[in-house]
């Protein structure tokens, strides 16, 4: 996910992703798609949501 991640976005929008980081302090069990949809939406950034949110569902096809 990563690989395709750091291909498609700048170095900033990989920063802003970084603030997401307490995601992983959580359960796993907790975060669904929709919950990490809505945080990767709240970056306000339409590069950062559809690079992440592709990424997201097809690790989770």
């Amino acid at each position: 996910m990563s690989g395709r991640m750091v291909d498609k976005l700048t170095l900033a929008q990989l920063r802003k992703l970084q603030s997401l980081a307490s995601l992983r302090r959580a359960e796993m069990a907790d975060i669904t798609l929709d919950v990490f949809l809505h945080n990767i939406r709240a970056l306000e950034d339409s590069d950062i949501f559809v690079v992440t949110s592709k990424a997201a569902i097809s690790c989770s096809l």
